[in-house]
């Protein structure tokens, strides 16, 4: 399978690791239509290709993302759009990008620095794993701005960091420094600017040579459990771990675990 780079989004594979990187340090990393569904394209076909073993999202320069390009999407204010352009543009756009990142099942790791605003926000709370440096800022502007949130903003706050504290970020457009994130569980971890790299690539290591199917099914089943009756989960987990129980990895981690040396996993 092959990737391509468009404008504002680089799209690399190496080792088993698909770095979606946003380019447009100008704008803040803002994400344009054409970056929005290469976005969506790019993580629809790691859901597929036996090669991605990781997904990281990065953004280039000194901020992760400032959201979704509205100034661009409006610079003509002459031009009134057809009544229902916004709920027939974000289900393939945004609404799909976001349902993708929370069940693809190859895992997502977000790298935030500077500012994650809107989508930017959503995005790191999308992603199985976010790390930001503590002086990253993390923002919900959308009542400020006069419009209502989305992206699954209030989906994905509310299951994060409660109900209450949804609303103060929504509603009250509070700001989180990157360690307030860290502290209120919307995020993985938070460390020092200078550790950001290290710390995110020691975490992309170890899923890109983690056991992949295991993995991914694992996420699957906590995507699922979040609203499966019990009796309905436990069917669920019976069938994934009929799946992963017949991988190669399994049987690699058994001889390890009998060998007693650490497990070489090859993602099959």
């Amino acid at each position: 399978m092959t990737y391509s780079s468009v404008g504002g989004l680089e799209v690399s594979l190496d080792g088993g690791v698909l770095r979606l990187r946003l380019d447009r340090p100008a704008k803040r990393n803002a994400i344009s239509d054409e970056m929005m569904s290469a976005l969506v394209e790019a993580v629809e076909a790691a859901g597929v290709d036996e090669d991605v073993r990781v997904v990281l999202l990065e953004g280039a320069g000194e901020h992760f993302c400032a959201g979704a390009d509205v100034v661009a999407r409006n610079a003509d204010r002459d031009a009134k759009p057809r009544t229902g352009s916004i709920q027939r543009r974000l289900p393939v756009q945004a609404h799909r990008l976001i349902p993708l990142i929370v069940s693809v099942q190859t895992p997502v790791v977000c790298k935030v620095r500077g500012w994650a605003a809107g989508i930017g926000f959503q995005l790191a709370l999308a992603a199985d794993f976010t790390i930001a440096a503590e002086d990253a800022r993390f923002w919900e502007p959308f009542v400020e701005r006069g419009f209502t949130p989305d992206s699954g903003a209030t989906w994905l706050l509310p299951r994060r960091v409660g109900v209450t504290r949804a609303r103060e970020l929504l509603v009250l457009g509070r700001v989180l420094s990157g360690a307030e994130a860290a502290e209120w569980r919307a995020i993985h971890a938070a460390v020092a600017p200078g550790d950001l790299d290290r710390a995110v690539e020691e975490v992309v290591a170890r899923l890109a040579s983690g056991p992949t199917v295991a993995l991914g099914l694992t996420k699957w089943l906590l995507h699922r459990g979040a609203e499966s009756p019990l009796d309905q989960h436990l069917a669920h987990e019976a069938f994934a771990l009929e799946l992963s129980s017949r991988t190669a990895d399994f049987r690699e981690g058994m001889a390890a675990f009998v060998e007693k040396r650490p497990p070489r996993f090859e993602g099959r």
